[in-house]
């Protein structure tokens, strides 16, 4: 008998430990809604979609959440997340866009009996940002400024490939003097090719600004030629891939006499899958001997060539 009752008690033992890890390795399933409809979500500070909406795979543990729709206040709460479906409903309060005020009699006193309210427009707050270039090479900075009216700081919220899918705040960023605030983005290597949009919100997310760039380097760039040896007067299809994010390539020819330094080919848009072709005919003026075709991203962040012989006829 007295075996039999370890025995049970080393089982309710396993149970409880079998449970208690799965509530604090599991995953949670989210459900948020709010009235209106359409806000955006943020779980961590990153985006998470629209409502109304389901997450599930979500960590167990603490969470941040908040709720984001312009003309209305933000909704933030702090909340755990367990293994169960948890839902989450909030209703936004509009902003206030204006108030009302007793009409005042001409010398200043407020009038009597049913003198009409008068209505005082709340002034809204405005941002506004600019980026200092279009293309930003893989190891530069990018500048950022603009202005902002009617609150303390300006809010940069990051959105591109990799880990910037989602939106990264990268800066709250004070506003200084004459409504002005500016700043410097500083990626170094690991941030990848792609298109950008900084996105400046004023501090309560009631209005924002976007600046769109693009980040190229990083890559790659490629080049074939069709056959190593050509005959005067003879053409060579020249291939290749660019993996930079640049938009464009370059080819240059090396070679005796007059190419010795190098003469501009052509100058080549990037198909949609990054690949690029040029049929190149040596003309039967040019001297026997080495040749090299050199090509180069237009931001010359990659380069490659190939030889080729040509032939004395």
């Amino acid at each position: 008998m007295k075996r039999i009752l370890i025995i049970s008690a080393l089982i309710v033992c396993i149970l409880i430990a079998g449970c208690t890890s799965g509530q604090t390795s599991g995953k949670g399933t989210l459900q948020f809604s709010t009235s209106p409809e359409g806000a955006q979500i943020y779980l961590d500070n990153q985006y998470q979609g629209t409502t109304p909406s389901t997450l599930s795979g979500i960590a167990v543990g603490a969470h941040t959440l908040e709720f984001r729709d312009p003309g209305y206040q933000s909704w933030s709460a702090n909340i755990t997340v367990s293994t169960a479906t948890s839902t989450y409903y909030a209703a936004l309060t509009p902003l206030a866009s204006q108030t009302v005020q007793p009409a005042q009699s001409p010398g200043g006193t407020t009038s009597q009996g049913q003198a009409s309210a008068t209505t005082a427009p709340v002034s809204q707050p405005t941002v506004t940002i600019l980026e200092s270039q279009t293309l930003l090479v893989i190891g530069g900075s990018q500048a950022f400024s603009g202005t902002c009216t009617g609150s303390n700081s300006v809010l940069l919220v990051l959105y591109g490939p990799g880990a910037y899918t989602n939106g990264v705040q990268v800066a709250q960023v004070p506003v200084r003097a004459m409504n002005a605030w500016n700043y410097t983005w500083n990626p170094g290597y690991k941030v990848i090719s792609g298109a950008y949009t900084m996105i400046a919100y004023d501090q309560q997310k009631i209005t924002s600004a976007t600046a769109t760039f693009s980040v190229v380097g990083g890559g790659t760039v490629s080049i074939v030629a069709s056959t190593p040896v050509v005959n005067p007067g003879g053409t060579v299809t020249f291939s290749g891939m660019c993996t930079t994010g640049a938009t464009s390539v370059s080819l240059t020819l090396y070679g005796p006499q007059q190419y010795t330094n190098g003469a501009s080919v052509a100058t080549l848009p990037l198909n949609a899958d990054n690949t690029w072709s040029y049929k190149y005919t040596f003309d039967p003026s040019k001297p026997a001997g080495s040749y090299t075709m050199f090509v180069t991203d237009a931001q010359n962040t990659a380069s490659a060539s190939v030889l080729i012989s040509l032939t004395g006829g």
